[in-house]
């Protein structure tokens, strides 16, 4: 699927050997991404509504290896 390699989602094995700060940038790249999914489908420019859901996913796990690693992000 072409648009999931767009979203440039990480494999959760490289997600769980990153260190603070690369947690913290992905989550806040991952959740910019997702607010911008969000006004296209808003505006009516998106036709992949499908994508929302796998970025809503992905920051849930970024934060979930965050916590269990014991990182304040």
């Amino acid at each position: 699927m072409k648009e999931l390699k767009d979203l440039k989602i990480k494999d959760l094995a490289k997600v769980s050997e990153m260190t603070e700060a690369a947690l913290k940038k992905e989550t806040v790249t991952a959740q910019k991404s997702y607010f911008t999914l969000q006004m296209k489908k808003s505006l009516g420019e998106m036709k992949q509504t499908h994508l929302m859901k796998f970025m809503r996913r992905y920051i849930a796990q970024l934060k979930t290896v965050a916590k269990a690693k014991g990182f304040n992000i």
